[in-house]
């Protein structure tokens, strides 16, 4: 279930919490956990690599924060979207690229009511090479 920023509001907030919330919020990109630190320090030089780690799973159990597994050895992070979407990495220059999915949830959906299920999330990973990469 998708739950909002009232999350963050006292007694839950704290002004790290906030912070990682917002160095989150405010990435284009799909930040891991050793960036989100390091840009979060820039702002606040007393916060702890564990710190955010904690912020982290707060904020992912808040349903604020999706964990993303990118191929890499380590996870990624964004803030939840509104609208259904995958991602898709070149496994060539690790470009990731965010595909929407609409189609994809109500394929899930319907073949889970065929057997009975309640599909509740879909993870899906897809892997190749981008427009660029395809090409040299």
């Amino acid at each position: 279930m998708i739950q909002t920023e009232e999350n963050l509001r006292p007694p839950h907030q704290t002004r790290q919490r906030r912070l990682v919330w917002e160095v989150i919020k405010a990435s284009p990109e799909h930040l891991d956990a050793e960036s989100i630190y390091l840009r979060a320090k820039e702002r606040s030089p007393q916060i702890s690599l564990a710190t955010v780690y904690r912020t982290l799973t707060f904020l992912k159990n808040a349903g604020l924060v999706n964990e993303l597994s990118l191929g890499e050895d380590h996870n990624h992070y964004e803030a939840v979207h509104t609208t259904p979407h995958e991602h898709f990495t070149c496994l060539s220059c690790g470009r990731v690229i965010e595909l929407e999915t609409p189609q994809f949830y109500d394929l899930a959906r319907r073949l889970g009511a065929q057997q009975g299920l309640q599909i509740t999330g879909v993870d899906l990973h897809l892997t190749g090479y981008c427009p660029n990469c395809a090409t040299t």
